[in-house]
């Protein structure tokens, strides 16, 4: 079985001097690919002469990371994509569990490893930590990290567990389950696009699973910041892009309620004084709404599947019941 390693860049050559050389050193099992996004730095010719051995997708333009990857991974054959962050550092022998399970495991379409921040290496790193979950509403979440509680790895997530959506930090997809769903939708452009994908994967009630035994550790945040409005932007419409597509039941109660849930939100981002984060939200469900009727036609063309949600609302769950773990 091959397996390829395909790092999206934009941008990024001290990235990819940080990062680069443990992938390589750790990664014999597979082949290297830097996909550009039209990057205007020296990213492309810092590989050329400093990793030959890398293959660079050169791509026309910066359609985030979406379409990057969709575009990039017309040209890779191998049988698993592993499509790597490039602020991830990986570890010894973090391919060989991966690989054993696809082996092992014909159901087993997508995989991701244990997340663990860089910067603070005994903790889950945000984007993903020990797996992902999703609720009723469309609110993600994590096993290791729920909202901004954030656990420190005891082992306690070192086992093999089914997940309902993997990271796009570093998400293992076989060639073809990602042809077969059509790869990432173009229209999220960037965040939660993994998701969506994870979605429809568990609506053709194809396997998302998680390994302990692989670890990697993600900066998270190299191309936008938690506090970065446009990140808020892009997860609270994105997340109603994929609740919309996907979710199982009836569609305006879903919405609707989804839609009073943002609006409180929205009331913290007031008593915390984060005002642009107010206007990313309206932005966020203005966006929603021009999008709305393709949406919809999309939904039409997707299987939707029952008991996707690992808890009703984990809005409740967190703040009032104050249940910081899944």
């Amino acid at each position: 079985m091959k397996i390829a390693v395909v790092i999206l860049n934009w941008n990024g050559q001290k990235l990819l001097e940080q990062f680069l050389p443990a992938v390589l050193a750790f990664s014999k099992e597979a082949i290297i690919y830097v996909a550009d996004n039209a990057s205007t730095d020296r990213s492309v010719m810092y590989i050329k002469e400093n990793f030959p051995t890398i293959q660079i997708i050169e791509n026309s333009e910066n359609g985030g990371y979406a379409k990057g990857y969709n575009d990039a991974l017309k040209q890779v054959n191998e049988d698993i994509y592993c499509l790597l962050n490039s602020d991830v550092e990986v570890t010894e022998n973090w391919l060989n569990p991966i690989l054993k399970e696809f082996e092992n495991s014909r159901e087993t379409a997508i995989i991701q490893p244990k997340i663990l921040d860089y910067k603070n290496k005994d903790y889950f790193e945000y984007a993903g930590a020990a797996g992902g979950y999703i609720d009723k509403y469309g609110y993600p979440f994590c096993r290791g990290r729920v909202f901004n509680t954030v656990e420190k790895d005891f082992g306690q997530y070192n086992n093999k567990a089914k997940i309902f959506w993997a990271s796009g930090a570093c998400l293992f997809i076989r060639k073809s389950v990602f042809d077969t769903l059509n790869g990432f939708d173009e229209s999220f452009f960037a965040h939660m696009e993994e998701i969506d994908l994870c979605w429809r994967a568990f609506n053709r009630n194809l396997k998302t699973v998680y390994i302990g035994a692989s670890t990697v550790f993600h900066v998270g945040g190299a191309t936008l910041k938690n506090t970065n409005p446009k990140k808020t932007y892009l997860n609270f419409r994105n997340s109603l892009f994929a609740l919309t597509k996907n979710a199982y039941g009836n569609l305006f109660i879903l919405i609707f309620t989804r839609l009073l849930l943002d609006g409180i939100a929205s009331a913290m981002f007031l008593i915390t004084f984060k005002f642009h984060h107010i206007l990313a939200v309206l932005k966020a469900h203005i966006s929603f709404y021009k999008h709305l009727p393709l949406l919809l036609k999309k939904r039409k063309n997707l299987k939707q599947k029952t008991h996707y949600f690992n808890t009703k609302s984990i809005v409740w769950d967190y703040y009032i019941k104050r249940k910081y773990q899944v």
